[in-house]
């Protein structure tokens, strides 16, 4: 079941609330787009599975229902495709999907990340080798709601991205599309000249094999071949990751190049090809500015990690990004 509470909501900038019978002040998250906007003194229920369970990625509460002001909605008069269908959030959308019989355009190159931390990167190297328009379908695999992401609202300010999808089970973007192969489709109809899709902030993991939203990456490249699309990864690599499984090349991108149906391409640093096992397929050198990006302005952190910390995790999506500027 879910762990449901009533609270009331104690600051709303930033959101904190105070849970009934309780002193203690927590952090909260709501999405405006599904509950409307939350108000000091408002009465709201909140699941407070994460925040109870010590999450480092999640970790607050998410407002449920906004029983004082979020109860009069009043729906879409016409659209009836569901968005998290089936489920108490249940909404409608308008998708961007070709018509039937409608014409393809000539399919655009796909760069697919495996985690949310490489978008900044990936699409400022797309930028700074003259990608031209460069979108960001979000996919399932970490967090589902569009507004949660920091990184997209900066690059799309900064006109770094020239849009953003939110496919599938993820929702809240400025266009939605029921499923990525569809997106994947339509993104040359936007005027994008080429396409990142990957999961949204707060990968999911298990330690598995196969247990991890970097696995949307997989679903990514199968897309873009079905579609007869350029395929690229960004390669998931670390010199500073505790985790042996993360350590080099991770697991991740290991998974996703064992399972892969068709030729992909592996942009590699140069500087880091040695972080490469032998006999990996697809691999291309690149040549990054890492010292470029530190002084962007864009995030440099990862998982408490500053990029001189880690440098691998950060040139893995810059020469990813860059390659896709040369493909578009």
């Amino acid at each position: 079941m879910l762990k449901l509470r009533r609270a009331t909501v104690v600051s709303d900038e930033p959101l904190q609330i105070r849970l009934d019978g309780s002193d203690e002040v927590r952090s909260a998250w709501a999405d405006p787009s599904m509950v409307g906007p939350c108000e000091t003194g408002d009465e709201v229920v909140v699941n407070v599975e994460a925040l109870d369970l010590g999450l480092g990625s999640g970790g607050f509460d998410v407002v449920h229902v906004n029983l004082t002001r979020g109860l009069k909605a009043e729906g879409s008069p016409s659209e009836h495709v569901m968005k998290l269908n089936y489920t108490s959030l249940q909404h409608p959308v308008a998708t961007i999907e070709r018509e039937e019989g409608r014409d393809r355009s000539m399919p655009l190159p796909v760069l697919a990340i495996g985690l949310h931390g490489h978008l900044a990167p990936a699409a400022w190297a797309a930028a700074d080798g003259g990608a031209g328009k460069v979108g960001y379908i979000q996919t399932g695999g970490g967090a589902l709601p569009a507004a949660l992401s920091r990184d997209v609202a900066e690059l799309l300010d900064r006109g770094l991205l020239a849009g953003h999808v939110t496919a599938g089970p993820s929702y809240g973007g400025p266009a939605e599309a029921i499923s990525l192969i569809g997106a994947i489709d339509a993104a040359a109809s936007l005027g994008w000249q080429a396409v990142i899709a990957g999961p949204g902030p707060g990968i999911l993991g298990s330690g598995t094999a196969f247990g991890h939203g970097g696995m949307a990456a997989l679903d990514v490249i199968h897309a873009a071949l079905a579609l007869g699309a350029p395929a690229l990864l960004s390669p998931r690599m670390s010199s500073g990751d505790p985790r042996p499984r993360h350590q080099g090349l991770s697991h991740h991108t290991r998974a996703v190049l064992d399972l892969a149906l068709g030729p992909i391409e592996l942009p590699v640093p140069d500087r880091f090809l040695d972080l490469i096992p032998d006999g990996v397929d697809g691999v291309v050198a690149v040549e990054v500015d890492l010292d470029g990006y530190a002084k962007c302005g864009l995030p440099r952190r990862t998982m408490g990690r500053d990029l001189e910390e880690d440098e691998p995790f950060f040139a893995g999506p810059l020469a990813a990004g860059k390659r896709l500027a040369d493909l578009a």
